[in-house]
C-alpha cells in the first residue's frame, strides 16, 4: 500500500509557472520510480515526466521537454514537477504515480505504474 497525494495545481496564465508536489506514504520511497502523467478532457492519460529511484535519471515527453523539471526528495518522500512556460494545451488533471522497483531503461507507461494519486487540476488560460 502506497498513498500518493498531489498538490500545487491551479489556474495560471499562459507563460506562467506551477510547481506540483506529490507526497508519498511509502515506507521505502527510494524503491519506487516515480512519474507524472496527465489526462485532458477526451484524451488518453499520457506520460509527462519520470524519475528513477535514485533520482539519477529523468525523462520527459516531447511536449514538455525544456519546460518541465521532475525531481525527488527521498528524505521527504516527495516528488515534484516544476512547470514553466505553461501553455493552454497543458491543461489537464495531473497524476503522480509510483512504480515499485521501476527501472530507468523502461519507458514509463500508465500500465506499468503500481500506485496513483487522486490528481490535481492544472488549468492554463490564454
Amino acid at each position: 500500500q502506497v498513498q500518493l497525494v498531489e498538490s500545487g495545481g491551479g489556474l495560471v496564465q499562459a507563460g506562467g509557472s506551477l510547481r506540483l508536489s506529490c507526497a508519498a506514504s511509502a515506507r521505502t520511497f527510494s524503491n519506487y520510480a516515480m512519474g507524472w502523467f496527465r489526462q485532458a478532457p477526451g484524451k488518453e492519460r499520457e506520460f509527462v515526466a519520470g524519475i528513477s529511484r535514485s533520482g539519477g535519471s529523468t525523462r520527459y515527453s516531447d511536449s514538455v521537454k525544456g519546460r518541465c523539471t521532475i525531481s525527488r526528495d527521498n528524505v521527504k518522500n516527495t516528488v515534484y514537477l516544476q512547470m514553466n512556460s505553461l501553455k493552454p494545451e497543458d491543461t489537464a488533471v495531473y497524476y503522480c504515480a509510483a512504480d515499485y522497483m521501476g527501472l530507468p531503461q523502461l519507458l514509463p507507461t500508465p500500465d506499468r505504474m503500481d500506485y496513483w494519486g487522486q490528481g490535481t487540476q492544472v488549468t492554463v488560460s490564454s
